[in-house]
Order: structure tokens, then C-alpha cells, then sequence
């Protein structure tokens, strides 16, 4: 992580209060910045954030070139400080409709079995796969309780599967829809929506990390996620709120 600091304060000035503000964690590629592209299209202003500045920067600039009013804070989402310029970046947007925490911590590659997982690198998962969420959501909750803005954590089916050499990522997972439920029935009433997101395998690195050495051109790019993505927009976050959705599912919506 080279940098905490925004690298572009005046790239996206305060938006007007009609418009709708998102902001994504894990945004420099992969499904994250899928994500993006497709907001942006839709005239979403976008706060996006990765921990590493350079690949950040970039991805922020291609948006930029068609149109879409970004602000890019680099960051590391377990650090309190990088947290805080986020929510900073928020505060200064005015307002947030969306918060997507999709930064996810693999762990080590190849996957180690549960009992031989280093418990560093596994702390690691759960700070960022679980607290980190958690803590964003307190850091943007006024913003998004004025919004009556939408949470969406994005999990995976290694959350139900006990796939061998998942476990900790799965577990990690399995305790991020757990917040996600938890957090829609404590938030309901302020009118803040919490849903969980499986989007499925996908072509990404993260995917290719779990899978070293192996051919993943069978599955298909992020972009596939997309239907998915453009019917949840239009979803009342309360009516959505609590429910668990598989993006590349026959039916999105799944019992929780």
C-alpha cells in the first residue's frame, strides 16, 4: 500500500443532493471496477478505493475519459486511518446511496487446509473480510441513514460449501452474511438496506490466486454479473434489505 492519502480532492467536487453517490472497496479491478464502469454509465458519482495507488489511479482515470466524476482513496481498509479518508471522501460527496464492500482477503495461494492455516494470515482474512465491513458501515452509517442507502457485501458460495482448503476464506465469509443479516434487522428502521452478494466464479485474480498454476478461462469475466447489478439499482433498499442474492443465479433471490 503506497499511500493513504486522496489523489484527487478536486477531481469530484460536492455532487448536487438529487444525485447518487456509491462507494467500493476493491475497486482497481476485477468485479470492483466492473462495478464502477457500470455505475458510472448510469451517472453515479463513485468514491473508490484499493490499497494499492497506482493501478487505483489508473482505473480511476479510464473512468474519468467517459465521463464519470470519481474520487480515488488509496487505502488499506483494516488500517483506522485509510477508514477514515474514505468516510472523508463521503462526507465531502454529501451524501451516499451505496456502499459495496467488495476488497476480500484470499489468504495465502495455494489454500492451505483449515488446521494448517497460518494464523496471521488468517487474522488477516477476518480484518479484512469481516471487521473491515463492519467498521465502514459505522464509519458512512449517518451518510447513509440520510440516504436510506444500500450496503452490499459481496460474499461467495465457499461461505456454505466446506470446500476443502476454503475454510478460511470460507469462514470469513460465511461470518460476513451473519453481519449482513444481523446489521439489516438492527438497521431497518433508520431505513438503511444490508444484503449479501454472491456473485459467483469469476476470471479474476483473486480467482487465478486460489487456483495457481491452473486454466480459469472457463469462467466467465465480471461482466457477467452485470443483469444482476442493474436489477438490484433499482431495488427500495428495504424491501431488499436482509436477503442473501447469487448474481449469477436462474433466481437472485436466495433464502437466507
Amino acid at each position: 500500500m503506497e499511500s493513504s492519502s486522496v489523489l484527487d480532492p478536486a477531481a469530484s467536487p460536492k455532487r448536487a443532493p438529487t444525485e447518487r453517490v456509491a462507494l467500493i472497496t476493491g475497486a482497481s479491478r476485477g468485479l470492483g471496477y466492473t462495478l464502477a464502469e457500470f455505475l458510472a454509465r448510469q451517472q453515479w458519482t463513485l468514491i473508490l478505493t484499493a490499497r494499492h495507488e497506482k493501478p487505483l489511479g489508473a482505473a480511476a482515470e479510464r473512468l474519468r475519459a467517459a465521463g464519470a466524476m470519481v474520487t480515488a482513496v488509496p487505502g488499506d481498509v483494516v488500517r483506522p486511518r485509510d477508514r477514515r479518508a474514505i468516510a472523508a471522501a463521503a462526507r465531502r460527496a454529501g451524501r451516499l446511496d451505496l456502499l459495496v464492500n467488495n476488497a476480500s482477503e484470499l489468504g495465502p495461494s495455494p489454500l492451505p487446509p483449515l488446521l494448517e492455516h497460518p494464523l496471521p494470515a488468517l487474522r488477516r482474512v477476518f480484518e479484512v473480510n469481516v471487521l473491515a465491513p463492519i467498521a465502514l458501515v459505522r464509519a458512512c452509517l449517518r451518510l447513509l441513514r440520510s440516504s436510506r442507502g444500500l450496503v452490499v457485501n459481496v460474499t461467495s458460495d465457499a461461505a456454505r460449501g466446506g470446500y476443502p482448503g476454503w475454510g478460511g476464506y470460507g469462514s470469513s465469509k460465511a461470518a460476513l452474511e451473519l453481519v449482513s443479516k444481523t446489521l439489516a434487522n438492527e438497521l431497518r428502521d433508520s431505513g438503511v438496506g444490508v444484503v449479501a452478494v454472491d456473485p459467483g466464479d469469476l476470471r479474476t485474480q483473486m480467482h487465478q490466486d486460489a487456483f495457481p498454476g491452473q486454466d480459469i478461462s472457463d469462467r466467465p469475466l465480471p461482466d457477467v454479473t452485470l443483469p444482476f447489478w442493474a436489477w438490484l439499482e433499482g431495488q427500495d433498499p428495504s424491501r431488499v434489505s436482509g436477503q442473501r442474492f447469487e448474481a449469477q443465479g436462474t433466481v437472485w433471490e436466495v433464502p437466507a
